[in-house]
């Protein structure tokens, strides 16, 4: 028996299958928005005060809020003193390993800052950090 070669014709040339690729593209898409940490914000904004030795730390992962009235805010949202805990216990179910930034505004009573940081340690965060503003360079924290 006699084999026959078949001689492709330039119509049926073999193009670039792009489907791989595609997949794979997608596959890291997929990836990098599950593993991306997205910013929380307090809710407000606030006069923190100035400080001769504050440093710039990497953000916390939850901020909590306290303007001058008095009003606490967590996840953009308007909080009791007695919620504070549960808000922040139910943050950490999905990061147990975050910190708390408690920006607190510079005619905040620190009375309730005290009591704010201590509902975060009854949490269980050990790592608490009162926000404040470099007095000579302008940055946070």
């Amino acid at each position: 028996m006699r084999m026959r070669r078949h001689h492709t014709s330039s119509e049926d040339e073999a193009g670039i299958d792009l489907t791989p690729m595609l997949d794979i593209v997608f596959i890291m898409l997929i990836f990098f928005i599950v593993t991306s940490s997205f910013i929380k914000e307090a809710g407000i904004t606030v006069q923190t005060p100035s400080a001769d030795t504050a440093e710039n730390q990497p953000r916390g992962n939850i901020l909590i809020a306290v303007d001058a009235s008095g009003e606490i805010w967590i996840d953009r949202q308007q909080v009791d003193i007695r919620s504070v805990r549960a808000a922040v216990e139910r943050m950490r179910v999905d990061q147990p390993d975050s910190s708390v930034v408690v920006q607190a505004d510079r005619d905040a009573r620190s009375g309730l800052v005290i009591r704010i940081m201590d509902q975060v340690r009854l949490a269980g965060v050990a790592d608490v950090a009162l926000a404040a503003t470099a007095s000579g360079s302008g940055g946070t924290r």
